[in-house]
């Protein structure tokens, strides 16, 4: 206990006579250091940063949408009766990584298309710069007291108030700090790119799908330690489903015969 990290009182900045959700405060930093990330590796390819941001500008908002989507259709039980709160209440929590890169993606590419970009390396470019925005969004499940996982002793155990606990472990104080975990996973998922970038000869595209790889690996160990509420078939959250899927999409296209002759893709084409 002595040890234990300890949670914020609440999950609300308060700036004079403003209020601000530190959940979304988080989100907002890492799409900025993700944005920032990519627009830079974007320009050492010899594009220009303008394109970035404009790809962004499009990009997150569907992002924010795709991942609340997918939250309410994976837990769309807690709203029930209440609706509303799915389209009202994001800065509170409730956003699924899943549908937000899955769309982000897709509207990303889109309008790189359309800006005649190439959209292998612009799924490059974004590689590392997408786990750096995860590990820093996570923080926002640290003010909320939310998405942690079994009750534990371990030094690095997470206090949770009362209030927040679930009832069947009511009488825990302390608990896995998984948004921790993830958080570090997703440091750790940056940085191997970055080695991989500069030490393996991959195939224009592929550093996203190493990506894809290297995230739901570590994603799936970690909801097995969760506790909070979720969608189950067969005996697994719903999140270790889409894991080990996209986990096998990703390793297929990583494992597919790599042509002899590689031309290197440029910024623009």
């Amino acid at each position: 206990m002595l040890a234990s990290i300890p949670s914020p009182s609440e999950g609300v900045l308060k700036i004079g006579p403003a209020s601000i959700h530190a959940y979304g405060l988080c989100i907002a930093l890492g799409v900025m250091a993700a944005v920032a990330t990519a627009a830079h590796r974007w320009k050492r390819r010899g594009g220009s940063g303008d394109d970035i941001v404009k790809v962004a500008t499009w990009a997150v908002p569907a992002g924010v949408i795709g991942a609340r989507l997918y939250h309410v259709a994976t837990d769309w039980k807690s709203y029930r009766g209440h609706w509303l709160d799915a389209f009202t209440k994001i800065g509170k929590g409730g956003l699924g990584i899943w549908g937000g890169v899955a769309l982000g993606a897709l509207v990303g590419l889109w309008v790189g298309r359309r800006r005649g970009l190439s959209m292998s390396t612009l799924l490059d470019v974004s590689a590392p710069a997408i786990p750096l925005a995860q590990a820093i969004g996570r923080w926002g499940n640290w003010w909320n007291q939310e998405l942690f996982g079994r009750p534990t002793t371990l030094p690095w155990a997470l206090r949770i108030d009362p209030a927040n606990r679930p009832p069947q472990y009511a009488n825990s104080a302390t608990f896995h700090p998984t948004f921790l975990y993830e958080s570090l996973w997703n440091l750790v998922v940056v940085g191997l790119l970055l080695v991989a970038e500069r030490r393996l000869r991959l195939r224009p595209g592929r550093l996203f799908a190493l990506y894809v790889v290297l995230y739901t690996f570590g994603r799936f160990f970690i909801e097995r330690v969760r506790i909070d509420h979720a969608s189950h078939v067969g005996g697994l959250r719903i999140n270790e489903i889409v894991s080990a899927v996209v986990f096998a999409g990703g390793l297929a296209v990583l494992l597919l015969p790599v042509r002899r002759v590689q031309r290197v893709a440029n910024p623009a084409q």
